[in-house]
């Protein structure tokens, strides 16, 4: 899909089509993550950091099983 930069002041911006913005789930004030890959970039609504932190309480979830268990009686 072919997308457009147009200046806004100082700084370039892009404009998401409806379509678009509506399979990545986005709309206006959300933000989006741009990841540098071998080819250029990746923009998404992904964010690494936050999947790092979901991640690391998914384990201490896991590791604290039956304490959560016991402090949720």
């Amino acid at each position: 899909m072919l997308l457009n930069v147009k200046k806004r002041g100082n700084s370039l911006s892009v404009i998401i089509p409806k379509e678009m913005a509506a399979n990545m789930q986005v709309g206006d004030g959300d933000k989006l993550f741009a990841t540098k890959t071998p080819l250029g970039y990746e923009i998404s609504a992904y964010d690494p950091t936050f999947a790092r932190k979901i991640e690391a309480a998914r384990q201490g979830m896991k590791k604290y099983h039956n304490a959560l268990l016991k402090l949720a009686k």
